[in-house]
């Protein structure tokens, strides 16, 4: 067993006191990184760079080379599941992923299948087992997956969408259809992580990028049952393993979010984090928040806007600073340096 030199999150997703606040980034291996732009063009594709297990290892490892980071986060792609469907996933430059074929029929949803992850996902368990060898131990490794609901719009809609027409009008004529791709679709995401875990991954986080769409019942309904779901399976056969939940614009949703089984809830930059932790009452870790965008500013003021963050939050150990959502491509990463050393500098007074 390889020793773990920096716990630090996993001290603070058991509940632990710890020294600092841990700080990672979502989308810390990518394109702002000059090294990620190199290692993509040798690789020919996002898609080849996901499946080449040494350079989803070689990607992953970047960002700690250049700061210190309190953890890794798998090198992948959110839609690996219904691509190992056999929905045909595809990147346009400039216009993010597309499906060759959607899932919008009766037939359709018959044809789907769980993928098995040493078979059709076996490029993915291959870059956890690769990359958990590769950090040796410095800090641990994030797996993840995107959720039921946020997978089912990819694979209903194509692609991203504006309203969602597609996807909302299955929802709402046929609730029984819908439950059933999303029934199928959570077996895969509660098989796929649990293959990451057995291949290294020592946190866990599901990724529901499009709850935020939904209405209060709707989201109860379409993604947060099936998120509990998840953490419950996880629960039972690997309950070490501290899982996370991140739905963007779900600020509203942050208390029945804290009773569906998870450690830790992302926390978008739209919700103040004193008032996340009011609903939440300290029962889970609240991960965030610091608004994307504000890494285009002086690293003066990103310092002060990473005082302000962790003032939001205020003293405590069940917080773990982040953006509050992806780091975008075209940040300096000079400017992410600022905002880890004030991390570093300015969160010990908050764990006294």
């Amino acid at each position: 067993m390889t020793e773990q030199n920096n716990d630090l999150i996993l001290r603070t997703l058991r509940g632990e006191k710890t020294e600092r606040t841990p700080v990672w980034m979502m989308r810390q291996a990518g394109r702002y990184l000059p090294e990620y732009r190199a290692t993509r063009a040798q690789a020919g594709s996002f898609l080849d760079l996901c499946k080449n297990a040494q350079l989803a290892c070689e990607v992953t490892l970047q960002p700690l080379e250049r700061y210190p980071l309190d953890a890794a986060i798998l090198f992948s792609d959110i839609l690996t599941i219904p691509d190992a469907m056999g929905l045909g996933l595809y990147f346009e430059e400039g216009e993010g992923p597309k499906f060759e074929r959607t899932v919008r029929t009766e037939a359709d949803i018959n044809k789907l299948f769980v993928p098995d992850p040493n078979q059709e996902l076996q490029y993915v368990m291959n870059a956890v087992s690769t990359i958990k060898k590769g950090l040796n131990g410095r800090v641990p490794l994030i797996g993840f997956s995107g959720s039921p609901w946020t997978l089912a719009c990819y694979m209903v809609e194509g692609s991203g969408s504006k309203n969602f027409a597609r996807i909302k009008k299955m929802m709402y004529d046929t609730p029984e259809l819908m439950h059933r791709l999303l029934d199928i679709v959570c077996q895969s995401v509660i098989s796929y992580l649990q293959a990451q875990i057995e291949a290294g991954a020592q946190i866990v986080m599901l990724f529901d990028t499009w709850g935020g769409n939904l209405s209060t019942k709707d989201y109860e309904t379409f993604s947060l049952a099936y998120s509990r779901k998840i953490a419950q399976a996880l629960q039972a056969s690997n309950p070490e393993v501290p899982k996370m939940l991140f739905t963007k614009g779900a600020g509203v949703w942050l208390k029945p979010m804290a009773e569906a089984g998870y450690d830790g809830l992302g926390v978008d930059w739209t919700t103040d984090l004193k008032l996340a932790r009011e609903l939440t009452q300290d029962k889970v870790v609240l991960q965030g928040n610091l608004d994307p965008s504000s890494l285009y500013a002086s690293p003066e003021t990103i310092r002060g806007k990473v005082r302000d963050v962790l003032a939001d939050y205020g003293h405590g150990h069940k917080h773990i600073f982040n953006l509050g959502h992806g780091i975008l491509p075209d940040i300096n990463p000079d400017h992410v340096t600022a905002m880890i050393d004030e991390v570093h500098q300015s969160s010990p007074a908050y764990h006294l």
